[in-house]
């Protein structure tokens, strides 16, 4: 919740211009609702845009909500499941996957969140609540559908407490309890297709270590999103990682 949305043209504009370089990449930008059209206009399909969250509910007495259908259009790349929306706003993981799946159906690439608590963590929780996250986030998509989506893994201990997860860490949580997941109610190949950002205080300092990990495909970009020659930094190391990979 940053940025009136004059002050999100202005952003958007700056960022643009240290994103330009960086094609070999997928760049998306997620601003508030109230700039959603604005920045798309300013965007043109260069960079990708995203809205932060969605209801499932095509229409309806749902006073405040934004459903798919008003999304369409609009952008292609919607956040789902963020934990400030679960920790805040009560969303469940049923909610979660009722989310998903009006996203998919309106053709809308959904970037699913999943990620423990600090109690969680401590507790040695991490497994089973990345599991049961993501378990029930899948349920009813079927195999093509997968295919389409986006995950992000965010340990909520992380996000804005400038602690983030070790590169290993992450990685480890994604290749085993994320990757695994997707292997067990879909196929290997699909896991291995399917892109796993990582979100969770994600710097200039420590993005290349974490684009270096072979199951972290991106990030998930919060404050330093704010903070375009930041921001841009980050995108350079993904692009750097994508040029060893090409190579």
């Amino acid at each position: 919740m940053n940025k009136t949305a004059s002050e999100a043209i202005d952003l958007a504009r700056v960022l643009v211009a240290h994103l330009e370089l960086f094609t070999d990449v997928e760049r998306v930008l997620c601003p508030p609702f109230i700039a959603l059209a604005s920045v798309a206009n300013l965007l043109q399909d260069s960079i990708g845009l995203g809205a932060q969250n969605m209801h499932w509910e095509k229409s309806g007495a749902f006073t405040g909500e934004v459903s798919p259908t008003m999304l369409v259009g609009l952008c292609q790349y919607v956040i789902l499941g963020h934990s400030e929306r679960r920790q805040y706003f009560c969303e469940t993981d049923e909610n979660v996957n009722r989310k998903v799946k009006a996203a998919l159906a309106h053709s809308l690439t959904p970037i699913i969140c999943v990620g423990e608590n600090l109690a969680e963590n401590e507790a040695g929780q991490t497994a089973a609540v990345v599991t049961r996250q993501m378990r029930l986030a899948y349920i009813g998509v079927s195999l093509d559908k997968a295919l389409k989506t986006i995950i992000a893994y965010e340990p909520v201990w992380a996000i804005g407490t400038g602690k983030a997860a070790t590169p290993e860490g992450a990685n480890a949580v994604i290749g085993q309890h994320i990757r695994g997941v997707l292997a067990e109610m879909y196929s290997t190949s699909i896991a291995d297709s399917v892109r796993v950002l990582y979100g969770g205080s994600v710097t200039a300092a420590n993005a290349n270590e974490l684009m270096a990990q072979p199951d972290i495909d991106g990030a998930l970009v919060g404050g330093a999103s704010l903070k375009p020659v930041e921001f841009g930094a980050i995108v350079k190391a993904a692009s750097s990682r994508e040029q060893i990979d090409d190579g």
